[in-house]
C-alpha cells in the first residue's frame, strides 16, 4: 500500500437526506409513501447569503422519521436587480442588493415551482412552512431580522400559502383531521421551546446576534437527524450551522427530575463560515470575481474513506497562514458586529452567555488578503492542494470555535455535538473534525457523542413545524436530556 495512507479507521457519522418510501399500488406500480400514508408536509424556505432554497420535508408521523421530498436551490446572487422606487432594504454578504419586492417575489417562484416538481399542492397537501434567513451582513441591529422574515412571510403569501400554515394552532380542533390524532395539541401548549431548547432572550428583550432563528432551526435539526444514528442528541449539545456565515447554539444541561425541563441556550455562535473558503477560491479565476463560492468549484458532497490521509507539508504552512488571519474569540462587549453579523455582545456578557464569533480581521477586512492566498495556491499547485488546504482550514475552525467552548467549561462529557452547512460536512472535513475532537479527549467514544447532519435547516423546520402543532413522539423523544425520559408529563403539569 501506499505510504500516503496509513490506517483505516471509522467513519465520522454523517447524515444524509434520505428519499421518501414508496409504496406498492398494483400492476408494479409505485407511489411515494406521503400520497397514503400520514406525513406531516413542511416547506422550509429560507434566503441565505449564497443560496435560496426551498426544501419540501415529509415527516412519517407513524414512526417520526423525517425525508427530503424535494429540493428547490438557487443562487441568491442571481435575485433580480432592484427596480426604481423600489427600496433597497438589504443585501447579501457579496453585496447584493435586495428589496422586499424582490425577496417576495424569488420567494414565490422557488415555492411553487419546489412543489410543481414534486407534484404537490400548496393549498391541499403543505401542512407548514417556516421561513428564516441569513442574510443579515447589511443590517444595523439584530432586530432588524424581523423585517427580513416579514418580506419571506409575504413571498410565502404570494405563492398561496394560507396565512394558517404559518403559525400555531389555537387548538387541537384547528388542525387538519388527518394530523390530530398525532398531536398533544389537546395536552400541551407551545410555549415557544423547539426540541427542548428555551431561546435566548437579552435582558432588554430583544434577540442578541440577527441570525438567532437559523441557529434555533440548526440546533433542531442536527436533533432530528440525529435519530437515523446512534447518537442521542439530546441537551446538553452544541450546534454548530457552517453556512456562508455561522449560526449555532450551546444548550444547559437539566435534571432528569428538574420541574422545568427545558434546556438554557448558554451559548451562541455568530460570524464567518463559508465565506472564508468563498474567499479563497474568488483568487482563482475559476468563479465570479465578486460573487463566486467555493460550493461552484467543490460542490458540497463529503467525501468518506476510512483510510486516513497525511496532511502535506505545503498545506499545513498555507492553513497556518490563514489562520492567522482568521480570528476566533468571545465576542468582546464593545463590538455591534462581529463577522459582519449584527450582535448585542453586550447584552450576551450580561445575561451570561458566551457568544463565540469567528472573523477574518475586522468584520471581513481581511478578505482580500484570502483571495491573494487562493491565487497563489491555485496559480503555484493547483485545485487540488486548494480544495486539501479549504478542508483543513474550514476543520480547523470548527475545532477552534470548540476550544473556545472547552476554555468556557461549556462542553461536558456527557454532551453532545454537531455540524451541518456545506463549510462543515463537505470534502473531508467531518474525517479531520473527527480527528481533532478525538485528540482532545472530550469524550470516551467521540463516535457516540458527535455528528454531520446535511440539510439542517430545512429539518429544523420540519421539527418546528412538530414542536409548534404538538406532534411528538414520547417513545421516542427529541427533547429531555441524554439518555432521559421523555418530558411530556413535565410540560403536561407546566400547562396545567
Amino acid at each position: 500500500m501506499c505510504a500516503f495512507f496509513t490506517f483505516r479507521k471509522k467513519l465520522p457519522q454523517i447524515v444524509e437526506s434520505p428519499p421518501p418510501p414508496v409504496m406498492g399500488q398494483g400492476a408494479g406500480m409505485l407511489v411515494p409513501e406521503y400520497k397514503n400514508k400520514p406525513y406531516f408536509i413542511v416547506a422550509s424556505v429560507e434566503m441565505g447569503n449564497t443560496t435560496t432554497k426551498c426544501i419540501l420535508t415529509g415527516t412519517n408521523l407513524e414512526t417520526g422519521r423525517t425525508y427530503i421530498i424535494n429540493k428547490t436551490v438557487s443562487m441568491s446572487r442571481d435575485v433580480r436587480p432592484p427596480k426604481p422606487g423600489e427600496e433597497i432594504f438589504g443585501e447579501t454578504l457579496v453585496g447584493t442588493s435586495i428589496t422586499r419586492e424582490s425577496v417576495t417575489e424569488l420567494v414565490k417562484d422557488t415555492l411553487i415551482k419546489c412543489h410543481k416538481e414534486a407534484n404537490l399542492s400548496i393549498i391541499d397537501d403543505l401542512d407548514f412552512v417556516v421561513r428564516s434567513t441569513g442574510v443579515v451582513a447589511a443590517m444595523d441591529s439584530p432586530d432588524q431580522v424581523g423585517d427580513f422574515v416579514i418580506a419571506l412571510a409575504n413571498g410565502c403569501l404570494a405563492a398561496g400559502v394560507p396565512p394558517k400554515k404559518m403559525t400555531p394552532p389555537m387548538g387541537i380542533d384547528n388542525l387538519p383531521p388527518k394530523l390530530r390524532e398525532f398531536s398533544f395539541a389537546d395536552r400541551l401548549t407551545f410555549c415557544g421551546t423547539v426540541a427542548g431548547v428555551s431561546p435566548p432572550i437579552g435582558s432588554s428583550g430583544v434577540e442578541m446576534v440577527a441570525n438567532e432563528m437559523e441557529g434555533e432551526l440548526a440546533m433542531a435539526g442536527i436533533k432530528e437527524g440525529a435519530k437515523w444514528t446512534e447518537v442521542d442528541f439530546r441537551n446538553p449539545c452544541i450546534s454548530i450551522d457552517f453556512g456562508t456565515t455561522l449560526d449555532g447554539r450551546i444548550t444547559s444541561d437539566v435534571g432528569h427530575d428538574c420541574e422545568w425541563p427545558f434546556a438554557k441556550t448558554i451559548g451562541n455562535f455568530c460570524g464567518l463560515a463559508g465565506a472564508i473558503p468563498d474567499a479563497l477560491v474568488r483568487g482563482t479565476g475559476q468563479v465570479k470575481d465578486k460573487t463566486g463560492t467555493a460550493l461552484d468549484l467543490f460542490g458540497d458532497k463529503s467525501i468518506k474513506s476510512n483510510l486516513s490521509r497525511k496532511k502535506t507539508k505545503v498545506s499545513k504552512e498555507y492553513e497556518d497562514q490563514i489562520h492567522e488571519l482568521i480570528d476566533i474569540r468571545i465576542v468582546p462587549p464593545d463590538r455591534d458586529r462581529f463577522g459582519r453579523v449584527p450582535v448585542c455582545a453586550d447584552l450576551a456578557i450580561q445575561s451570561g452567555i458566551a457568544m463565540i464569533g469567528c472573523d477574518c480581521g475586522v468584520n471581513f477586512d481581511g478578505a482580500d488578503n484570502l483571495k491573494a492566498i487562493g491565487a497563489e495556491i491555485y496559480n503555484k499547485y493547483g485545485t487540488g492542494t486548494l480544495n486539501e488546504v479549504i478542508d483543513h482550514v474550514c476543520a480547523r475552525m470548527a475545532l477552534r470555535l470548540i476550544d473556545v467552548a472547552i476554555e468556557n467549561k461549556l462542553v461536558p462529557p456527557n454532551s453532545s455535538l454537531g455540524f451541518t452547512g456545506r463549510a462543515a460536512i463537505s470534502g473531508r472535513k467531518p474525517e479531520i473534525i473527527m480527528e481533532g475532537i478525538t485528540e482532545r479527549g472530550i469524550y470516551d467514544d467521540p463516535y457516540k457523542h458527535v455528528l454531520f447532519v446535511d440539510d439542517g435547516l430545512a429539518r429544523g423546520a420540519a421539527l418546528m413545524g412538530r414542536c409548534m402543532n404538538s406532534m411528538g413522539k414520547p417513545k421516542d423523544p427529541i427533547g429531555g436530556v441524554r439518555n432521559g425520559p421523555c418530558i411530556m408529563n413535565r410540560r403536561i403539569k407546566i400547562g396545567k
